[in-house]
């Protein structure tokens, strides 16, 4: 016991080893989920940047800053949206790399601790009712006109 307790990081049982597990389970998917979200602000940024550059640098432009909206020219927003943007897509590649460093913490500690995801009878269930439909074809047969 004192060897365990003397141990800071290793869990003490089964309990915690899941616990850990499913916490860094969680955060893969807060990861992906921010990922998802930057990417689509990524693409509006490039929507609104392709629907501006081509216009006149000095016609008038409406920019929503901190809730409020401020009348600008092109000319002056179109380079804050493109700092945005690349400000958005550098996020995302920290991100990406936080990802893959979590998903390699992920693995170890799955093989240091010998982890299986076991699947429930609800999940086996779903999926021989999905094999059953996919069985079930979809019949075909000539044009309604042909016959």
């Amino acid at each position: 016991m004192a060897k365990a307790e003397g141990d800071g990081k290793e869990p003490m049982n089964e309990q915690a080893v899941a616990n850990i597990y499913g916490a860094m389970r969680a955060e893969i998917n807060q990861i992906y989920s921010k990922i998802t979200e930057l990417e689509m602000e990524v693409s509006e940024h490039s929507l609104v940047i392709n629907a501006i550059k081509p216009l006149d640098s000095s016609r008038r432009c409406y920019r929503m800053i901190g809730g409020v909206l401020v009348e600008r020219t092109i000319k002056e927003v179109l380079p804050a949206v493109q700092r945005n943007n690349e400000g958005i897509e550098e996020v995302i590649t920290r991100l990406n790399e936080a990802l893959e460093k979590k998903k390699k913490e992920v693995t170890e500690f799955e093989s240091k601790y010998k982890i299986r995801i076991k699947k429930t009878d609800g999940e086996m269930k779903d999926e021989s009712g999905k094999k059953e439909g996919n069985a079930q074809g979809v019949l075909v047969g000539p044009a309604s006109g042909s016959e």
